[in-house]
């Protein structure tokens, strides 16, 4: 049986993204050591974790190439916010430690409030807040 899930996400700069992820309140996991060709997060109440990787190391795990985000988006990371404010605050730190926002905080089909930011590396991150209790049907 499957233990846990954790991502790896290829970086240019560890330090770099570490003090970018810590900015936005991701919590160190201390589990592994923080290195120059590595790091590692805590996302949310579950803790999810992510990896931090240089490109080569990424690279040398997968035997393949770090995908272009000046090119493409390989995937989307999605972060369950716990209102429209913490979607606002998320995006202001985002852009304050060196990101860049692609979607500014808006309304959804009347019961979502979202938007996102692009991470130093390009990768982008989806925040969005779901008041089901306005969802139809």
């Amino acid at each position: 049986m499957i233990k846990e899930i954790w991502f790896n996400l290829p970086v240019i700069n560890i330090q770099k993204s570490v003090d970018f992820f810590t900015q936005l309140g991701f919590m160190p996991n201390t589990r592994f050591p923080f290195t120059d060709t590595m790091a590692s997060f805590f996302i949310g109440e579950k803790k999810m974790v992510m990896m931090l990787f240089t490109n080569a190391q990424i690279a040398e795990f997968s035997g393949n190439k770090v995908a272009d985000t000046t090119q493409g988006t390989e995937v989307l990371f999605s972060i369950d916010a716990e209102s429209k404010e913490e979607v606002d605050e998320m995006l202001q730190k985002a852009e304050a430690a060196g990101g860049s926002i692609y979607a500014h905080g808006g309304e959804k089909d009347g019961w979502m409030y979202g938007g996102g930011f692009v991470d130093l590396d390009g990768h982008r991150w989806n925040l969005l807040y779901m008041d089901f209790s306005k969802m139809k049907g």
